[in-house]
Formats: structure tokens, sequence, C-alpha cells
């Protein structure tokens, strides 16, 4: 049988899946987009306290190197990566819907912390169905990628124009009817090729966590990623200090997630090896955390927010190549969900150290950013000559 990149593919069923897979990325990034910065807002309307809040919000994060691996591997044994999607994201929406008829913090943790399972691995079965799909039909995963950076954005604007135009308590239904819009997209995914295994491979997961390649890849793209964490969480509050209007601020946001979607466009005619991408990655996070550190004025700022293209937007599109080329094509849902545990367990730790450092240094936090991405270029960089393509295995299946 001949390896699923190699079987030959009527035109109309790739765009097929093109367009089926953009839909799909949008209506769940447009969900992130609204929540996100919305969703704090919306428990503080209906009265939870700032530690209810806090702890609340801690749970996305603590399911990604929890129960997200679990999800992802089970949906993976089963061969049913695009039927896992669908669950997640119709799953997220009744979670959200029991969510916002809640205002008991307790009831609410509980509540939110199962629509957490669900909703958390819907991103990592996402990647892995357009990895797949990558290999499938010979198509590259930044120009898919993309319209999930959009959409975030858009979300996020919508939302933000709502929020003088609605009640505060009302935004949870914002949240909930993107998930039901995700929930539609979901029902296009197109089926890929389903050729099941003759053999189980009871150790399959063991054998990737043994690959030192693959543990350089995801722990170097989990250090520069995480070195961005600062910028999610402070830059605001920061920027705010130096007298910068919130309107000011959102367009600084958004010339970063401009610069990310250009960065995803572009990203067919890349001749780099995807182990370069990431290290130039993380050299620009290094760059971008240092001069964001010494309080640049605003004309210099909006520059290093073009910076987020390479930073987060060049370290996605090397991270994902490396994976499609590293991780066997039956083990790539498994790949992606120890990916993005390793994001979520750094990403919570450097969260949680971010906000004693920053009050005791302030901007100097940047400089400690700056380190984590350079460990992550550096560690990149050093494993780039044992980063060979791995053959693809027959399998397939979503």
């Amino acid at each position: 049988m001949a390896p699923e990149s190699q079987i030959p593919t009527p035109a109309s069923a790739k765009r097929r899946f093109a367009v089926s897979l953009a839909l799909f990325y949008s209506a769940v990034f447009a969900v992130s987009g609204t929540h996100l910065p919305f969703f704090p807002v919306w428990l503080k309307a209906i009265g939870i306290d700032a530690a209810w809040i806090g702890l609340i919000n801690a749970l996305p994060a603590i399911t990604r190197f929890t129960t997200l691996p679990q999800v992802t591997s089970f949906a993976e044994k089963r061969h049913a990566i695009r039927a896992g999607m669908m669950v997640s994201v119709l799953a997220t929406a009744i979670g959200f819907t029991a969510v916002g008829l809640q205002q008991q913090p307790l009831a609410l943790f509980l509540i939110y912390a199962l629509t957490c399972m669900m909703w958390t691995p819907t991103m990592p079965l996402t990647d892995a169905y357009a990895l797949r799909g990558v290999a499938r039909y010979g198509l590259d995963y930044g120009p898919l990628r993309l319209w999930g950076s959009a959409a975030f954005a858009a979300g996020s604007l919508a939302c933000g124009y709502l929020v003088d135009h609605i009640a505060a308590r009302d935004l949870i239904w914002v949240i909930v009817a993107w998930a039901v819009v995700a929930v539609a997209a979901g029902l296009l995914l197109q089926p890929l090729d389903d050729v099941r295994r003759k053999t189980t491979e009871r150790h399959a997961g063991k054998a990737l966590l043994r690959d030192a390649g693959f543990w350089a890849v995801i722990v170097s793209a989990a250090l520069i990623q995480g070195s961005h964490v600062a910028y999610y969480t402070f830059s605001a509050i920061n920027w705010q200090l130096h007298g910068i209007s919130g309107l000011t601020i959102a367009g600084l946001w958004t010339l970063g997630v401009i610069a990310e979607i250009v960065v995803f466009a572009l990203s067919p005619r890349f001749s780099l090896h995807p182990s370069t991408m990431i290290a130039i990655g993380g050299l620009s996070a290094v760059l971008r955390w240092i001069v964001t550190a010494n309080e640049p004025p605003l004309a210099l700022l909006a520059i290093v927010q073009l910076g987020h293209g390479l930073s987060f937007g060049m370290t996605i599109v090397g991270t994902m190549n490396l994976l499609v080329q590293r991780v066997p094509s039956h083990q790539i849902a498994r790949g992606q969900g120890y990916y993005a545990a390793c994001n979520g367990l750094l990403g919570a730790a450097t969260s949680i150290a971010s906000g004693a450092i920053y009050a005791r240094i302030g901007d100097g936090l940047y400089y400690v950013m700056a380190a984590m991405a350079a460990a992550g270029a550096l560690l990149i960089w050093s494993a780039r000559h044992r980063l060979k393509p791995q053959p693809q295995s027959e399998t397939s299946g979503g």
C-alpha cells in the first residue's frame, strides 16, 4: 500500500478538506478569542470574588497537563480524531451553557472543570487532524492555521464592542454562541482515510516518549511559547501604568496578530529547516523581550509587536513541520497531546512564578522571559542534526 501522502487525491476532496478545516479553526479560535479576555469579566459581573476567579481561571491550564493527554490518546487509539473534535466542541457548548446558568462559586468551579476537560483537547486534536491532512493532501499547515488567528482577533474585537452594548452578565452567552457555531462547523469536517493497523502497538506512546528528538522539539517550543506569559499576563497592565490608552493597547495586540497571520500565510514559501524556524522564533523572542523590558517609545513598541509573527508564528510553523516529519501518522494525536501537556505545565508554572517576579522587579520580568526563549533556541539548535524526518506510517484515520 502506498504511503498516505502518495495516494492520488481529487482536487475537490483536497479543497473540501481545507475549507472545512479553516471554518472549524475559525469557530474554535473565535470561542477562545471571546473567552480569554472576557470570561473573567463575566465572573466578576455575577459576583464571583477575586480568589475564586483565580482558581477558576487556572482550570484550563491544569487540564492541559492532566486529562488532555489521556483524551487525545483515547481518540487516537479508537481511530476517532475527527469524532473526538466533534464531541469535544459539543461538550464545550453544553458545558458553557451549564456554566452560564450557575452563580454559586463551587458549583461553577466543578462544572467549568468538567467543561475544560472536554474543551482543552479540541486544539491538539484539531492540529493532529490538520497534520494528517497535510500529509494526506500535500497541504501547508500555515495557510490553514491563519484562519484561526484571524477569527481570534475578530472574536475579541466583536466581544469588546458588545461589552459596551450589553450587560456584562450576558457575556457568557456570546461564548456559548461561538461554541454552537463550532459544533455546526464540526459537522462539515471531512473524514480522512481510516486504514486501521493490523497489529496493536501497546507501547507506541512509551516509544514516543523515549525519543530524545521529540522531547527536544516539544520542550524547546514550550520554552519559547512559555516566554510569552509575561506579555499575555502583564503587558496591558504595564502599558497602562506607562500612560498608554486602552485603544492603543488593543491596537498593539492587533499588530501582533496581524504579523502572526502574515507569517502563516507566507510559510509555504519558507525553505528553512523547521528546527531553524524554531531557533529564529526563539531568538526573535529574546530580542523582543529585551527591548520591551527597557520601556521603549510607542513607535518602537509597535515595531516590536510585529515581532510576534516570528516569536510566536514562526515557532508554531517550525514545531508543526517538525512534528509531521518526526511523529508517525498513527501517533500524531498522542504527540500533540504530549506537546500541549508540556506547554500547559511549563506555562502554568511560569504564570505562577511570573506574578511574584513582576511584583519584585516589574519590567525586569521580561529579562527572565528572554532567558527562557534563549534556552529554547539553544536546545533546538543543538538538537538540529538529530531531527531528520521519520518515515510516515501507512495508517491514517480521523
